[in-house]
């Protein structure tokens, strides 16, 4: 080995990764393979490389090519969580409870699509979606219901989807804690919050894209002054390449929404070492193994430089890149569904070789049906074979070195930079949403994409190669039919007998504040309390901001 990485790995071990073993004194200090190997914590080049230290340096340290701590899962695996919910707030709460006691670490709340795009249930374009693909939410009663008997000490975080409607569900959780004589900001929540992405690969917006941005802002800045312990925003390329996007345009686009997230914010005089530690990035991991540990790599690589050099980030947490990982959904097929068993085991490990915080892992029928519970349990079972038993767990960034995963990140990393510099040029994020220039592209890119797989020039498994005309018998996860009108009869219920005259003072004072362009989420969380609906307030938001039409749908 080299003088210099010799020596700055000996100082690596004698301050960072020390001090960081004082403050963890339960991590195995040993770890073996399979065969009784002993598995060294950390890999470094045989001879010194000029540019290791400024372009991979030790995990834990500028710029976190290598990992954001200097241990890695030595110590505890990944945040384990599955995307789940549907129907009522009952039965969702059932499934979380049960994934709990699986051995789940922290849940993703699924919001169906009434919800997401600001609509009550008993409002008649709901109909026939109530339920369906998530669970509905329509007041602070079933999120009540929703949360009742979770055992918080066994959750290490809570994560929902929302993005349009990502004030209103904050002050939900706000109130709901509140209410409890919980202190909200001693329970771990991650909200999505990221809506420019709605408009790349999703359609969940409501409203148009400034007011949406200055509304996810409210959610940075409340909980930068109230709630540190939240991650208030997830800034989100699972859908964009769920959407049929590359690798490089997933990251580059995320990231491009982060900075018009981030300049908002600093235009309200918040400092970004108020918001920055606790942003994540949620990231699609798909089956392509090294291409993703690469793509997780130089993500990390990227937002250290962006936050240190374009932002001016002065505390180190700011430039640690916390990942959200999500085994890709558009990789699962509807034939022979059980081949997707493999595919959401490959697309996990790539996850968690490359250094991922959190995982949730699809279910192998999600191309057929909302998952069953045999199915979730099994997607659960495969982070927790890999955590257990793999091995992989036993040294930080185990890929690391390997002359294909360096030069794929250094590929990854100049492309996404270029691709960030041409949507600077064109004045940022939001410009290029609202002229459709980067709906555009993804779409292009999923039809490149297509092309591949109908020519078979990219195989898939079951669909364009080792076809069978045989139909799937796995059993089918199905919504009882009686659950939406059981949703509305509650919700008119609800409406019948709250305090009308509180209420609508509420409601205005959401409707005032937003005129006045000030923060929402204190105003909010007084209406939710009188059980302001979602689809109430988002009405009244709709008054002062607009509702979005998507032109590149014409």
């Amino acid at each position: 080995m080299g003088g210099e990485v010799k020596r700055a790995k000996e100082s690596w071990e004698s301050t960072v990764l020390a001090g960081w073993l004082e403050e963890n004194p339960e991590s195995r200090s040993s770890f073996e393979t399979k065969s009784g190997m002993s598995l060294d914590r950390l890999y470094t080049p045989a001879a010194d490389e000029p540019d290791y230290l400024s372009r991979l340096n030790f995990p834990g340290q500028f710029p976190f090519t290598r990992g954001v701590t200097p241990n890695g899962y030595r110590s505890k695996p990944w945040v384990m969580g599955q995307y789940s919910g549907y129907g009522s707030a009952e039965e969702a709460n059932e499934r979380f409870r049960y994934l709990i006691e699986q051995g789940q670490t922290g849940f993703s709340i699924a919001l169906d699509l009434p919800t997401q795009i600001g609509l009550d249930s008993d409002d008649p374009a709901a109909c026939g979606e109530v339920g369906r693909v998530g669970v509905a939410i329509d007041s602070l009663e079933d999120v009540e219901s929703l949360l009742r008997g979770i055992p918080w000490h066994k959750v290490r975080q809570i994560r929902t989807t929302a993005n349009a409607i990502s004030p209103i569900v904050a002050a939900l959780f706000i109130a709901s804690a509140q209410k409890n004589g919980i202190d909200p900001n001693s329970i771990s929540v991650l909200i999505q919050n990221d809506v420019l992405k709605e408009y790349i690969g999703r359609g969940t917006f409501i409203f148009p894209p400034q007011p949406s941005v200055k509304l996810a802002v409210d959610v940075i800045e409340y909980c930068a002054a109230h709630l540190p312990n939240w991650t208030p925003m997830a800034i989100c390329g699972y859908h964009i390449r769920d959407s049929g996007s590359t690798a490089v345009q997933e990251v580059a686009f995320t990231f491009a929404n982060a900075i018009a997230y981030i300049e908002e914010a600093l235009s309200r005089g918040v400092s970004i070492d108020a918001f920055a530690p606790k942003l994540y990035a949620f990231l699609g991991s798909d089956i392509d193994l090294l291409e993703e540990v690469a793509k997780f790599r130089a993500a990390r690589r990227i937002w250290a430089h962006l936050l240190k050099e374009r932002f001016g980030a002065k505390d180190p947490q700011s430039s640690r890149l916390n990942i959200f990982g999500y085994t890709l959904g558009s990789a699962l097929t509807a034939q022979q569904p059980v081949n997707n068993l493999m595919r959401v085991t490959i697309a996990a490990l790539a996850a968690v070789l490359g250094g991922v915080q959190t995982l949730a892992t699809s279910s192998y029928d999600e191309a057929v049906c909302l998952p069953t519970q045999e199915s979730v349990t099994l997607s659960l079972r495969t982070q927790q074979i890999i955590a257990a038993e793999s091995g992989i767990l036993g040294t930080v960034d185990p890929l690391g070195g390997s002359y294909a995963i360096e030069s794929l990140t250094d590929e990854i990393e100049a492309q996404v930079l270029q691709v960030l510099k041409r949507i600077d040029q064109q004045g940022g994020a939001v410009n290029c949403i609202e002229s459709g220039i980067i709906q555009n592209e993804v779409s292009e890119a999923a039809y490149a994409l297509q092309k591949r797989i109908e020519t078979g020039d990219r195989k898939l498994i079951g669909v364009n190669v080792y076809a069978t005309t045989e139909k799937s018998r796995i059993p089918i996860f199905s919504i009882n039919d009686d659950m939406e009108e059981r949703q509305i009869s509650r919700l008119r219920a609800l409406k019948s007998r709250r305090n009308d005259r509180a209420l609508n003072s509420c409601l205005l004072s959401i409707q005032r504040a937003a005129r006045n362009n000030e923060n929402l989420i204190p105003s909010m969380i007084e209406a939710v309390k009188e059980y302001a609906t979602i689809g109430e307030i988002c009405g009244v938001l709709r008054d002062v901001y607009g509702s979005h039409i998507d032109s590149t749908e014409f």
